[in-house]
């Protein structure tokens, strides 16, 4: 019988959501989808001591709460500007 260790389960977690992420048609979906994977990403990183997918994770997730953030304020910014 073929057996994981946790973390594995982690690793394997972490690709399908990048890889559903990449499926979304709204950005905002993909960029919440993609910053789980990331973090997951982050966790098996440290983790497996892969110190450059960790960062390089943590990196993205950053991005992505910087865009999620820009696109939050345009649409608040709309909003009012329709009152």
């Amino acid at each position: 019988m073929i057996s994981f260790d946790p973390i594995e389960w982690i690793g394997y977690s972490a690709s399908l959501f990048i890889v559903i992420s990449l499926t979304m048609t709204s950005i905002v979906k993909l960029r919440i989808i993609n910053s789980i994977g990331c973090f997951l990403f982050v966790v098996y990183g440290l983790y497996v001591k892969a110190y450059p997918v960790a960062i390089s994770n943590a990196l993205i997730i950053i991005i992505n709460i910087y865009n999620l953030y820009n696109i939050y304020k345009r649409s608040e910014e709309r909003r009012v500007g329709k009152e």
